[in-house]
């Protein structure tokens, strides 16, 4: 706790600091004034827990500086001294909210005694202040679930008091998602919390176990909108945006309309798994591009998909593939199904498609994943992009395997793989289940043909791709490491310099030329 001191007697400003063992009292003194226009200054800029101060000083007396102070929302303590005894003086002071009225010479006993009433006087203030704002809170937080689901009587509602006056309200969702340890994970309520000038500005509670704010009013919805501008615009490594999943509501001008805000954020939060890659936000706008008409699945429609994809596996058609994957997706996309249902189908389609390849080529060694592994895979994922990509790797992989007439080719698939997928995080053990192998025979057959290991062959896959990008001058070195698969970019200039002799910049530079 903070005192401030003041008194226009220097001898007597300078005595009040040692009379008494401020520490042990549980203060720090923070600061000391000569008159009362200073001392009322510096009241209302520190604000300090209690001010001792001598009640004549120059320009302002100290029953003018309480007074004003009061007025001006000081809610401090104070204890004034007086050079008098003055009954009446003692009771205007009280008047104004003086906690003591000492006379001098001061007793240094009595001094004390007063120290410590204030100091047990503000501690139980803080405490009965804390469970008051734990109770006004949580019975706020109530009131808030109520007006998001419609179900409170605004009537009884005093919206100055729960702070709900303004002129246009929005709701925000939003959730953490980015496991990826390189970039830090946000809380987006503490980014608003910055951006805001305080916390009546915006609420945030919990419903439905959705992460939800309401922000009131336009400087609030302001600040909002200038971070998505910035973010979008300019995006950052490292942003909140890497970590964060956003949904926000149409915005309405009034309270018993905010429920409309959050409906649409729980729509568009059920909607989270249709996002694009790297799509973190999603507003209210994009409900309006949903068709009235949607197509739906049917039990048939696995199976019918299953056959399409099995004859172009055989057939070698790439072309027909992807266009039936991306024609898939769009359906599903639009699809009146719930996300579990849309995923069961998708694990029932990889299933048949696998079913179908194996009855085909028996005797050919095609990198299958075991169905359980198959089904987690897919359970854990979050968007359908990234299902759909997962197919197509898969139908990808079959389609190069059953072209060849024996195992012995499949390096040439591993081969192929590691092509096309130099940017993941590459290992042996995990490659060599997907084409049947254990990663120490696949390690060994890999040496054997190709005279070098696997590590040294990703790297200079990896390097070859980096030149080829340093040649273009279109991404920043860092960009270009993560590109290629180096989520450090000192470890890049590393390997970099080891297989081309120079740094990325060098190399870049002579290329250039």
């Amino acid at each position: 706790m903070n005192v401030l001191i003041a008194d226009d007697e220097k001898i007597v400003l300078e005595g009040l600091k040692y009379i008494i063992d401020w520490n042990s009292l549980g203060f720090t003194i923070c600061q000391t004034a000569s008159d009362g226009a200073d001392a009322l200054e510096k009241i209302l800029s520190l604000k300090p827990d209690l001010v001792m101060m001598d009640i004549r000083m120059p320009k302002m007396t100290g029953i003018e500086v309480v007074q004003a102070a009061v007025e001006q929302g000081y809610t401090g303590k104070f204890i004034i001294l007086s050079g008098v005894t003055d009954f009446k003086l003692a009771q205007t002071a009280m008047r104004y909210g003086v906690d003591f009225y000492l006379t001098k010479p001061i007793d240094e006993d009595e001094l004390e005694q007063a120290v410590r009433s204030v100091h047990d006087l503000l501690q139980t203030e803080a405490k009965n202040q804390n469970f008051y704002n734990q109770y006004r809170d949580k019975a706020k937080q109530g009131i808030l679930q109520e007006i998001m689901q419609n179900i409170c009587d605004y009537s009884r509602l005093d919206f100055n008091d729960l702070h709900l006056n303004a002129n246009i309200y929005q709701v925000i969702s939003y959730e953490n998602y980015n496991q990826n340890y390189f970039y830090p994970t946000w809380n987006f309520a503490d980014l608003m919390r910055v951006t805001n000038q305080d916390n009546n500005t915006f609420d945030i509670i919990e419903l439905d176990q959705r992460k939800i704010i309401l922000l009131k009013g336009d400087f609030a919805i302001s600040k909002f909108e200038d971070l998505l501008r910035h973010y979008q615009v300019a995006p950052q490594k490292g942003s909140p945006f890497d970590s964060v999943f956003l949904a926000y509501g149409q915005k309405v001008s009034r309270v018993r309309d905010i429920y409309l805000s959050f409906n649409d954020v729980c729509r568009l939060c059920d909607r989270r798994f249709f996002c694009d890659e790297n799509q973190h936000i999603i507003g209210y706008e994009t409900l309006y591009d949903l068709p009235e008409t949607k197509p739906q699945l049917t039990r048939e429609s696995a199976p019918a998909y299953a056959e399409k994809f099995s004859n172009f596996i055989q057939s070698h058609n790439q072309t027909l593939i992807t266009e039936t994957l991306r024609e898939l997706s769009e359906t599903l996309h639009y699809s009146t199904e719930d996300i579990t249902t849309i995923k069961h189908f998708l694990i029932d389609l990889y299933i048949l498609v696998k079913q179908k390849i194996m009855q085909l080529y028996p005797n050919v060694d095609i990198p299958f994943l075991a169905n359980a592994s198959a089904i987690d895979l897919l359970e854990r994922k979050y968007y359908l992009y990234e299902i759909i990509s997962f197919l197509a790797e898969q139908f990808d992989m079959w389609t190069h395997s059953v072209g060849y007439s024996s195992g012995e080719n499949v390096m040439d698939e591993v081969l192929y793989y590691i092509h096309h997928n130099y940017r993941e995080n590459l290992k042996l053990e995990n490659i060599a289940p997907l084409f049947g192998y254990s990663s120490s025979y696949l390690g060994k057959v890999f040496n054997k043909k190709l005279g070098v290991n696997f590590n040294s062959y990703v790297d200079q896959v990896r390097i070859d791709e980096a030149k080829k990008l340093l040649e273009q001058d279109t991404l920043k070195v860092y960009e270009i490491a993560e590109q290629v698969g180096y989520s450090n970019v000192d470890y890049f200039h590393k390997k970099f310099k080891k297989y081309v002799g120079t740094s990325p910049a060098e190399y870049r530079k002579a290329a250039l030329q």
